[in-house]
C-alpha cells in the first residue's frame, strides 16, 4: 500500500517537501488555508516585496523539482558577487570566479518560488484541501496519524509541519522552543531602479545596525535596513518621497536612482524546535528553526531539510517510523544551529562599537579577503555546501 504524507502549510518550504515526496511514490496532501493558482502567480506582473537569496544548493534541488526553468522564465537575478564590509578599504569579497563557478546564486521572489512548485501538484496528483480554522486535535495509533478539523479529519502514515515559525502542529505535539527576540527589527523596501541589471549583492555593517542590496530582475531590488523598531516604524509611515530621502542618507552606495515601491517592517527572531520529531510527525523549515536574516539563509536551510527529510524517508516500508525520522533530525540539527550560531556570532559581533573589538572585526575582514583555502571554504558552505 502506498505511504500518506500530510503536509500543513504550502508556503516554499511544504510545497518543495510535498513535490520531492511525491516523486519518491508517497501519496501527498498539502493542508493549505490560502491555496494559490499557480499560473496566476507566475504570469503577474506584480512584484513581491519578499525576496530569496537561493544558494546553489537550492537551486539544484529546485531543478530537480522542475521548478528552477519556471523561475528563470519569470523575474530570478543571478548574483555573481557577495560584498559584506563596515568601511572601504577593507571590505570582504566574495566571487563567483573563485570557485570557477557562473554565479554564487539566484535573488527570486518568495510568492514566484512557492507558485513554480505549485505547478508541478496536478503533475504529481498532490491533493490540496483547506478545511475551516484551525486544527482542534492531533490522534494516533499504531499505524496512523489523524488531525481533525471543525469540518474535516486527514488521516496519513506521517505529518509533516511546514507552518511556519508560530507552527500550530508544533504546539499542538507540544514540541517546545528555545530562543529569543533581537533588539533590532527589519525594513525591506522595493525599490524600482534607474540603473542596469546588477550581479552584486553588499551588506554594510553600521553602528545601528547592517543594511543590504539586493538586486532582483531589472528594474527592481530590494532594499534591507536593520534598526531600532521604532525608528523603522516611523520611516515606515512616511511617503515614499521622504522615505527616499532618508534612502539615500543610509544607502550612499546604491548604484543609480529610485523610486520606492512598497515598505514592510517585520521582528526579529531566532528559535529552534527542542526536538524536530515526535511519533509519526516531523517538523521542517521555520516550524524547526528561525533564523537571523543576515545571510539570507532561511529558506536554504528549510530546503536542506526537506532533502534530508527525502533522503531519511526513500525506500522506508513505513514513512512514519521513529527511527527514519530521527536519522532526518541528527543529519539537520547540528548543521541548522551551526548556521544560527555563525549569523548570532556576525550579528553581536557587528552590533558592538568598542573600539578593539570595531578594530579585530575589521582586521578579520581584512584577512578573510586574503586567506583563499578557508575563503573558498565559507563561500562554499554560504552557497550550499555544493562542490563546483
Amino acid at each position: 500500500m502506498k505511504n500518506k504524507a500530510l503536509i500543513v502549510g504550502g508556503g516554499m518550504v511544504g510545497a518543495a517537501a510535498a513535490v520531492k515526496l511525491a516523486k519518491q511514490g508517497i501519496k501527498v496532501t498539502v493542508i493549505e488555508q490560502n491555496p494559490i493558482s499557480a499560473e496566476q502567480v507566475l504570469n503577474s506582473d506584480e512584484v513581491d516585496i519578499r525576496v530569496s537569496a537561493i544558494n546553489r544548493f537550492s537551486e539544484q534541488l529546485l531543478d530537480e523539482l522542475q521548478a528552477m526553468p519556471l523561475l528563470k522564465k519569470t523575474r530570478a537575478a543571478q548574483y555573481k558577487q557577495l560584498e559584506a564590509y563596515e568601511s572601504k578599504p577593507g571590505q570582504l569579497v566574495f566571487d563567483c570566479q573563485e570557485l570557477n563557478s557562473s554565479h554564487l546564486g539566484h535573488l527570486i521572489e518568495n510568492k514566484l518560488i512557492q507558485a513554480a512548485l505549485w505547478q508541478q501538484f496536478a503533475v504529481l496528483d498532490i491533493d490540496v484541501v483547506s478545511p475551516q480554522g484551525l486544527p482542534l486535535a492531533i490522534t494516533r495509533d499504531n499505524d496512523s496519524i489523524t488531525i481533525a478539523y471543525s469540518n474535516q479529519q486527514f488521516t496519513a502514515d506521517l505529518l509533516i509541519a511546514a507552518d511556519g515559525g508560530r507552527s500550530i502542529i508544533r504546539q499542538m505535539a507540544g514540541i517546545g522552543v528555545t530562543g529569543w527576540q533581537y533588539d533590532q527589527h527589519c525594513m525591506g523596501v522595493l525599490i524600482k531602479l534607474d540603473a542596469p541589471q546588477q550581479e552584486k549583492t553588499w551588506q554594510q555593517f553600521k553602528p545601528s545596525g547592517p543594511i543590504a542590496f539586493l538586486p532582483m530582475q531589472y528594474p527592481y531590488a530590494n532594499l534591507i535596513w536593520y534598526d531600532n523598531g521604532n525608528k523603522l516604524k516611523q520611516l515606515k509611515q512616511l511617503d515614499h518621497k521622504a522615505l527616499k530621502e532618508q534612502i539615500k542618507e543610509a544607502f550612499f552606495a546604491l548604484p543609480g536612482d529610485f523610486d520606492v515601491e512598497q515598505v514592510a517592517v517585520f521582528p526579529l527572531a531566532r528559535q529552534h524546535a527542542n526536538t524536530y520529531v515526535a511519533e509519526r510527525l516531523v517538523l521542517v523549515g521555520d516550524a524547526a528553526h528561525t533564523i537571523n536574516p543576515l545571510a539570507g539563509q532561511g529558506v536554504n536551510l528549510g530546503f536542506k531539510d526537506v532533502q534530508a527529510l527525502a533522503q531519511a524517508l526513500e525506500s522506508q516500508e513505513d514513512i512514519g517510523s521513529l527511527k527514519a525520522l530521527k536519522t532526518y533530525e541528527s543529519e539537520r540539527r547540528k548543521d541548522n544551529l551551526l548556521m544560527m550560531s555563525m549569523m548570532d556570532a556576525c550579528y553581536f559581533g557587528f552590533s558592538n562599537q568598542l573600539g578593539p573589538l570595531k578594530h579585530l572585526r575589521n582586521l578579520a575582514l581584512n584577512l578573510g579577503n586574503k586567506a583563499g583555502p578557508i575563503k573558498k571554504q565559507v563561500l562554499k558552505h554560504a552557497m550550499g555546501g555544493v562542490g563546483f
